[in-house]
């Protein structure tokens, strides 16, 4: 398969407890590996969660679709790419794959939908969110 382009990209293996009496991947675990594949890619461009939390902004998922395409099992090593989409004036998405390695084959599409609430609960994408943001409409 070919690579697709993307903004961030991080290598992971899979531990043996994450696998259920199948021998594969429980499925509830691969939205961990795409929320810390998200954080990871946020602190390097410079978002804190926890500097954004006490500045009382909140980074919220709203909509998790998940398509289950091939299992990962034990020992399997794989890379969780993303994008992140400005989807709307108060939305924005994560547009993730994760690929086994090394033949990069897709094990999950995903499309994580969120939103920033600022410190009365409102929806508010800050600036620093916002600069880094594909704004396709």
């Amino acid at each position: 398969m070919k690579q697709e382009p993307y903004a961030f990209t991080i290598e992971m293996d899979v531990r043996d407890y994450e696998c259920d009496m199948q021998g594969i991947v429980n499925n509830s675990v691969y939205q961990n590996y795409l929320e810390h594949a998200r954080h990871v890619y946020l602190k390097t461009v410079g978002i804190d969660f926890k500097a954004f939390t006490e500045k009382g902004i909140n980074l919220v998922v709203i909509r998790a679709e998940l398509d289950y395409k091939s299992p990962l099992k034990s020992g399997d090593r794989f890379a969780v790419g993303l994008n992140m989409v400005r989807e709307s004036p108060l939305r924005f998405a994560f547009y993730q794959d994760i690929l086994r390695l090394p033949d990069w084959k897709p094990v999950v599409k995903a499309r994580i939908v969120g939103t920033s609430l600022n410190g009365r609960g409102r929806p508010e994408i800050p600036e620093e969110l916002d600069r880094l943001m594909v704004n396709p409409w």
